[in-house]
């Protein structure tokens, strides 16, 4: 049956980049899958996919800045397969080398409302659930931009660093619940990634002189296991933790 076997995942932003590797990975290992997404043609693109390494899958097209599509998307998850066991929130809005002086109102607001606000709104929905199933794990997004704070991420690293809070702190409340929150700073070719190598051709390259490893993350075969271990029982003494998979590039 796989680790995940008889376990249910959320995955939002799951249509494609870090996502779509996760929901691979997941897939493989028995996991039954909820992908949500701004555009329902990308989500309903990977289900044969996922479908044909053997998963159960469904789609749910949803923006993870509302607080009521949020809620839509859990109650969904729950009516369609019964329970709702792991959180993946991976969604999340970017713009690359865009200088803090230059961020105008509206991407403020996206930047901040996808991510930070859009992990809070779908864990404070899950918790319930996953409280009747005798716990769960929610797997949150950190960054390197957030902890090395280049120049041209100033927000979006904030907002990343906001998530690794809220989930230091829902580890320590939920904690009494079984429920596990963890937090996963990946680096992988991800569609966002591959729009900033267009765009800042010499700094991406400088860049990868920093992956110790010297090569870029892949979002199934690199990311994908680490999250597996993270929505495992091989992690259930885990909770509060940030995983840098970044080839090295972080050594806190």
């Amino acid at each position: 049956m796989g680790k995940l076997g008889g376990k249910v995942a959320i995955i939002t932003g799951g249509g494609q980049g870090i996502g779509l590797g996760i929901a691979q990975t997941f897939a493989d290992e028995g996991a039954s899958l909820v992908l949500s997404g701004r555009t329902l043609a990308k989500l309903e693109g990977v289900v044969p996919e996922l479908e044909a390494r053997g998963a159960k899958v469904a789609v749910f097209a949803a923006d993870a800045r509302s607080r009521t599509d949020a809620e839509k998307v859990i109650a969904f998850a729950a009516e369609t397969f019964g329970g709702i066991d792991i959180l993946v929130n991976n969604a999340q809005s970017a713009s690359a080398g865009v200088m803090l002086s230059d961020y105008t109102d509206d991407l403020i607001a996206e930047t901040l409302e996808s991510g930070l606000h859009g992990s809070i709104y779908h864990m404070q929905a899950v918790r319930s659930h996953m409280i009747a199933r005798g716990g769960g794990s929610i797997i949150n997004f950190g960054s390197r931009q957030g902890i090395v704070s280049p120049p041209g991420w100033s927000v979006y690293g904030a907002a990343k660093e906001a998530i690794r809070a809220l989930s230091r702190g829902a580890a320590r409340e939920w904690g009494v619940d079984n429920i596990r929150v963890n937090v996963i700073n990946p680096s992988a070719v991800t569609p966002v990634a591959e729009t900033f190598f267009a765009d800042f051709p010499e700094e991406a390259a400088r860049n990868l002189t920093e992956v110790s490893l010297q090569r870029w993350g892949d979002a199934a075969s690199d990311i994908g296991p680490v999250a597996l271990f993270l929505a495992s029982d091989d992690s259930r003494y885990v909770t509060g933790q940030t995983i840098n998979v970044d080839g090295g590039m972080v050594m806190p």
